[in-house]
């Protein structure tokens, strides 16, 4: 119920068991301050611990220091963050705004809706030129890097001192992998938080590119994402806080409620341009959890995510000097599977659910290993030197990992005329030859992938594609996690695609006929899908995104089953690493579905209590403390109305934001000056989306003496009609409409993580 791009609060009940976990080391070595449940003299209660953490507006530490705000370190993931918090899903229905939707005639609302079309447009678009950037920056300075790098081990290789070419290697990938993850550390140092911001936007750009050309194993897809949903963010307010430019165009769409549908149009976008995958995008942002939806919402989705495939296509075809030729969707071009070599038969089958089964097994595995690696991170690489310092190391580790990977291997192929290898690398393979474990590794990840999937039988050896199975499998386990711009996908579906060749090779010199219904490249895809399934346990939105990246529809099914059954193995074991690094970062994040034990818990039990409230005509001086109170920094607060008799409960009459306080103050609405000027203009929904998102610190709004004398009325400001549930609700306002307690997004996610377990609550009620 408070603004992620501003302000975040929490409040804690206290914990019944003693809640050691309360006392939660931080940066400065302090203990958090323990909870409070104490009655103000003005009759204003208190709610627990809380802080805030800003999330557009560059401060200072006198602000840091003004706003209270503890720098702790999440290693607990029974923990909940104090920096997040979830947008205004609903929009703030008071007078102001049933005015303005008065007002507005039919013809209006149709242009709001004809400009929600031009943005989406726009959305896709830019983020189709972004992903045209970064995919020709990524090719040209990888290929200058490989070049470089081939002609100096092709010297060495004749005169002796091939050393000298792997510290070459070692040397150029951490030069380039610093350039990426020195900004991208700074800028989380002192910009927390800041996700859809244009410094965002470039810091993730450039490290996505210095990522992968520095030779990590990382993919594109996951900065292209975020990408997607920075330009949403921006394009959808019609300005620039960055460059503090407001071009006066999409006014209305300042709010919470419209931002978060363009963002969700952006990630979709974003999805799209990395694998050529309109519908898996739309998928893509509804599995993911965008919200509310509809069909004229999933249709403007859809055409931002087809606007950014085909501005991909069309930009990357002239590049190629192919204009017009639209057969390349993508950053991640599987290459067409055709019908002949990826036919399957029903014998088949359960060979797939065996692999879904075993890609379960190392997906659970490597998201365990991940986080361990995490936890080391978190508690002992948390300065950005550090974090700079072990990017470099693994990106070394990993050129000299290859180098000598490549100078052991004896896997030596003919080249032929056939031979599409942008880098054939000879080394020790006699003439006419080039070393097959170079082609793996000499190459960008994506490049390695459609290898894995479309060279001929024979191409690899076992011992090859086993030896890099292992080897790479350790390598993306550590850089998963690396302060870098990088992505999870291409990294397990080239991991699963080595090991399913490689499963595709046995089966064909184990079986009768098995050379010609098992084709190295089917079994390749089929174990890429079953790494990333167990990794990521992504079903729906992935089977569609893999289908549309091969172009074949054939292998639907296949793909389908093989995802379900690595969620399955996988989840039997460990969570997906999305949800592993969510707890970690202590996200107060909710799933679709409750906890299976959580029907029978009612509101009583979730709820925060007791609540700070303000009256529906409250003093300046009252609304001003409280707001610059760090205890009670809540952002949404319960007006209630007095009863005519002193004894008589308060009443609930709706809800008001700190956002919205903070502009009734900066404006100075106050029921005196009102009086006094009868010429005052009154304040407007535009007042508010002027502010919006960075609305400025109470610190700021200066208040003197006299005006603390005054009384402000919330009536015409405050939400009328919020979200109000009986107090046995089950997971079932009492009779006269009282606010008793104050159910929160991070009240019900504590439950989830089981903080206040089933065995606590039994205890409770015994």
């Amino acid at each position: 119920m408070a603004n992620i791009t501003k302000k975040v609060s929490w409040s804690s009940r206290a914990d019944e068991s003693g809640a050691t976990a309360e006392g939660t080391p931080l940066l400065n070595g302090s203990e958090q301050p323990r909870p409070s449940r104490q009655l103000s003299r003005d009759g204003i209660f208190q709610v627990g611990r809380l802080s805030t953490v800003d999330l557009e507006e560059e401060m200072t530490s006198e602000e840091e220091s003004l706003r209270g705000r503890p720098k702790e370190i999440p290693h607990n993931e029974k923990l909940l963050s104090l920096k997040f918090e979830s947008l205004d899903y609903d929009n703030i229905e008071n007078q102001l705004f049933l005015e303005e939707e008065r007002r507005m005639s039919y013809m209006g609302f149709r242009c709001l809706e004809i400009s929600r079309w031009v943005v989406c447009g726009l959305i896709g678009f830019l983020t189709g030129l972004i992903a045209c950037f970064i995919d020709i920056a990524v090719e040209e300075l990888a290929g200058i890097k490989y070049r470089v790098v081939k002609e100096n081990i092709e010297k060495f290789t004749e005169v002796g001192g091939l050393s000298i070419s792997l510290i070459l290697w070692a040397v150029l990938n951490s030069a380039i992998v610093m350039m990426g993850s020195h900004p991208r550390c700074i800028f989380r140092a002192h910009r927390s938080r800041k996700v859809v911001r244009l410094k965002t936007l470039v810091v993730k750009v450039c490290g996505v590119i210095c990522s992968v050309v520095g030779g990590l194993a990382v993919g594109k897809e996951g900065p292209m994402i975020h990408s997607g949903a920075v330009v949403a963010a921006g394009v959808s307010q019609g300005r620039s806080t960055s460059l503090k430019r407001d071009f006066k165009i999409f006014e209305y769409f300042r709010r919470d409620t419209e931002k978060r549908d363009f963002v969700s149009a952006g990630a979709a976008a974003g999805v799209s341009a990395a694998f050529g995958a309109p519908v898996g995008g739309v998928l893509f942002s509804l599995e993911e959890g965008a919200s509310f939806w509809n069909q004229m919402l999933t249709w403007r989705i859809f055409f931002a995510s087809m606007i950014s495939t085909f501005t991909l296509n069309f930009f990357l075809s002239i590049y190629d000097n192919k204009p017009g030729d639209l057969s390349n969707p993508g950053l991640i071009n599987f290459g067409r599977f055709e019908s002949d070599s990826v036919a399957y038969n029903l014998y088949e089958i359960p060979l797939f659910i065996a692999m879904g089964a075993f890609g379960g097994l190392l997906g659970a595995l490597f998201n365990k290993l991940n986080y361990w690696l995490t936890i080391f991170r978190i508690r002992y690489v948390h300065r950005p030197c550090l974090q700079v310092m072990e990017a470099m190391l693994v990106a070394a580790v990993t050129a000299a990992v290859s180098f000598t990977m490549i100078y052991f291997s004896n896997d030596c192929q003919p080249l032929g005329a056939e031979n599409k290898e942008k880098y054939p690398l000879q080394l020790f393979c006699a003439d006419g030859e080039y070393n097959s474990m170079a082609t793996i590794f000499f190459n960008t990840p994506e490049i390695s992938v459609r290898s894995l999937f479309h060279t001929q039988a024979g191409t690899y050896n076992p011992l090859t594609l086993g030896l890099f199975t292992i080897t790479y499998f350790f390598l993306a386990c550590w850089t998963y996690g690396l302060a870098v711009s990088a992505g999870v996908f291409i990294p397990a579906l080239l991991i699963g695609a080595a090991w399913g060749r490689l499963f595709g090779i046995l089966l064909a010199s184990i079986t009768p006929n098995g050379s010609i219904w098992a084709d190295p490249g089917k079994y390749a895809l089929i174990g890429a899908a079953a790494q990333l399934g167990g990794v990521v346990r992504m079903t729906l939105s992935l089977t569609v995104i893999m289908v549309e990246a091969t172009g074949n529809v054939t292998y639907g099914l296949p793909i389908m089953l093989v995802l379900m059954t690595a969620k399955i193995v996988g989840d039997y074991f460990v969570e997906g690493l999305y949800d592993i690094h969510i707890k970690l970062q202590s996200v107060p994040f909710l799933h679709w579905d409750a906890p299976a034990t959580s029907h029978w818990l009612t509101a009583r039990e979730v709820m925060s209590a007791p609540v700070t409230c303000l009256n529906r005509i409250e003093k300046v001086g009252t609304i001003v403390d409280i707001l610059s109170n760090t205890s009670t920094n809540h952002n949404g607060f319960p007006v209630v109305m007095q009863g005519a008799d002193s004894d008589e409960p308060s009443k609930l009459c709706g809800l008001i934001l700190r956002s919205q306080l903070i502009v009734l103050l900066k404006h100075k609405v106050f029921v005196e000056l009102a009086r006094s000027r009868l010429t005052q203009r009154k304040l407007q929904l535009k007042d508010f989306r002027d502010a919006y998102p960075r609305f400025p610190p109470i610190q700021s709004i200066h208040v003197s003496q006299d005006e603390r004398e005054c009384m402000m009325d919330l009536t015409e400001f405050m939400n009328a009609t919020p979200y109000t549930v009986p107090l046995e609700t089950s997971l079932p306002p009492d009779d006269v409409n009282r606010v008793v307690g104050l159910v929160t997004r991070k009240d019900l996610a504590r439950y989830h993580l089981g903080r206040h377990g089933l065995e606590e609550l039994q205890l409770a009620q015994t």
